[in-house]
């Protein structure tokens, strides 16, 4: 549920585990990537095993990342959305500004 008692149909990144928003920048090959995150730093992204064959990650893509609690130049990637979902994330206003190129 949201701030106004709505359903949201899409996951968003759980504050209290770290998680944000990111875009994906540059891929670097060897499941790493750059990422450019709401909070304005650009950090290397790590796409973890479970999401590697499953997820394909594409440059602009929207992305939920965790930095890591030691270093915080770089995180892991925890969820990629589609081109739909992150259109509707927009709709709603729930993207940063750092983030909203939808």
């Amino acid at each position: 549920m949201d701030d106004n008692g709505e359903y949201l149909r899409v996951k968003l990144p759980d504050k209290k585990k770290n998680e944000l928003f990111g875009i994906a920048d540059q891929l670097l090959g060897g499941s790493r990537l750059t990422v450019l995150c709401e909070d304005g730093k650009k950090r290397l992204g790590r796409i973890r095993g479970k999401m590697k064959k499953r997820r394909w990650i594409k440059t602009g893509d929207l992305l939920i990342i965790q930095p890591w609690s030691f270093d915080d130049d770089k995180a892991d990637v925890m969820w990629r959305y589609t081109w739909t979902q992150a259109n509707y994330l927009k709709e709603k206003g729930l993207l940063p500004k750092e983030v909203d190129l939808f």
